[in-house]
């Protein structure tokens, strides 16, 4: 897995202004192979769409996958008539590695991309983007499992489909609803730290930039959308799920064992600038309370079972003290991993030494429980020394927690995290943006058309203003 992205948390999400002419707010890709015949009326249907419809400025982004046909001359010619449409030539295939290339490359706040063959209702366009340019979401993907949705396709697509989604919730524990469906956009800022994550560079590149964006807790808006499935869809079925199965058991293992920096794509608490400046706000506290609560019942069955098994062979303090000890050096390694989502052996020695602090803690309660039902008792039940060590076990527990929480492994406060970012991305600071290419560009020619850091204001282009007939 790539772990080379940029370091440092992303910061609050804004809306993207609008004032100023410059570099267009949308940037759609197309990713084609060999789709000579489709090309035209696609693009041609989209621009149309795009100019009747959308208030900013636009433009749509060919991704020739090597194709061998007549493909890349007939993107040209749309490059060469169209103002708003440019084209891009890779020559190895792979549609990940088209959307990853042009993504990097585009100067645009939103960037977007659709299937060639337009199966999905344009109508949802602007509320997928929508959601990206007003800061409420990082990433927007069209479903067609959502209740409201509408889809015509055959019956095996559709289990091919739910089947795969399930694997996903079964083996990443994705919460999308559909990972494979060609329309989706995203945040160009979340785009520039997401993408080095991103291995794959075929079809599973969506599901793997979803789940990382997931994982990493970045938003993620569905639109349910209307869907018309097209016979002549050239994807290979088998060999795409055996592609997919792959990049599922790649994924998750590389999330099992920590080696993705996702905490770098960490947003701050609150988008709304009134909750920027609060510091010390607890982070993640009802998911380590989840993952404390079982790793604590499942340590205090371990405890129970060493305490019976030393019991027989002696004294009660004796085999409180070694069950106890044992217990506690698996209980704190399990939260170390598990609830507090430290990684890698660095600290690991000084977690387990206050670790231990903590052992001597509930060492001292649950031996104090111990002689004080020795001195009321001649010579307790075995079942009453069992309940009294679990009542002294569970004041020891909550005692635990907040110790874990706040000494052995504490979360530092957001402000010492990262540094304050005073410019944000999309700032009012506008810029010159280089006009669109009406001619076929390569990846290489990136390059000669470098972004600028900060983005363009951006206008909105009335419908009423525009003339069809003018060529837009």
């Amino acid at each position: 897995m790539r772990t080379d992205s940029s370091p440092g948390s992303l910061p609050a999400r804004e809306h993207l202004p609008a004032a100023g002419a410059g570099t267009p707010v949308l940037d759609v890709v197309i990713p084609v192979y060999n789709e000579e015949k489709d090309l035209r009326p696609c693009v041609l249907r989209l621009h149309e769409h795009l100019t009747r419809t959308f208030p900013y400025a636009f433009r749509i982004t060919v991704a020739d996958n090597a194709s061998t046909d007549a493909t890349p001359m007939v993107a040209a010619r749309l490059a060469a008539e169209l103002a708003e449409v440019r084209s891009s030539r890779l020559e190895q295939k792979g549609r990940g590695r088209a959307l990853r290339t042009v993504w990097s490359a585009s100067d645009a706040p939103v960037l977007a991309y659709m299937d060639v063959d337009l199966s999905t209702d344009l109508n949802a366009l602007l509320p997928l983007v929508a959601p990206l340019i007003s800061g409420h979401s990082d990433l927007a993907i069209g479903s067609r499992l959502a209740r409201s949705s509408r889809v015509v396709r055959g019956a095996k697509r559709e289990f091919i489909s739910r089947s795969y989604n399930l694997i996903l919730r079964g083996s990443l524990q994705a919460r999308f609803s559909d990972a494979q469906c060609g329309f989706k956009a995203i945040r160009r800022d979340v785009a520039q730290v997401l993408l080095p994550l991103v291995e794959d560079t075929g079809w599973f590149f969506d599901t793997e930039l979803l789940v990382l964006a997931e994982r990493a807790g970045l938003r993620i808006h569905e639109v349910p959308v209307d869907w018309i499935d097209d016979p002549d869809s050239t994807v290979h079925i088998v060999r795409t799920a055996t592609d997919d199965l792959r990049g599922v058991w790649r994924v998750g293992k590389a999330l099992a064992t920590g080696s993705l920096p996702l905490d770098r794509l960490a947003r701050p608490f609150g988008d709304d600038p009134r909750d920027r400046d609060i510091e010390d706000v607890p982070q993640g506290l009802a998911r380590q309370l989840v993952g404390f609560c079982v790793v604590g019942a499942l340590s205090t069955l371990f405890y129970l079972l060493l305490y019976s098994g030393f019991r027989v062979l002696a004294g009660s303090q004796l085999a409180n003290a070694l069950a106890l000890l044992v217990s506690a050096v698996a209980n704190t390694a399990a939260n170390r991993r598990l609830t507090f989502g430290v990684r890698g052996r660095g600290g690991a020695v000084r977690h387990q030494a206050q670790g231990l602090v903590v052992f001597g803690i509930g060492l001292a309660l649950t031996s104090g429980s111990l002689a004080a039902l020795s001195a009321a008792t001649a010579e307790p039940a075995h079942s009453t020394e069992l309940a009294v060590l679990i009542a002294a076990n569970l004041a020891a527990t909550v005692l635990r927690f907040l110790l874990f929480r706040a000494w052995v492994f504490p979360d530092a406060p957001p402000a010492a995290q990262t540094p304050r970012q005073a410019p944000r991305p999309y700032a009012s600071t506008p810029y010159a943006a280089p006009p669109c290419p009406t001619t076929p560009f390569r990846a290489g020619d990136a390059a000669e058309h470098p972004r600028g850091d900060a983005t363009a204001r951006l206008t909105p282009v009335r419908p009423a203003d525009t003339d069809p007939r003018d060529g837009r």
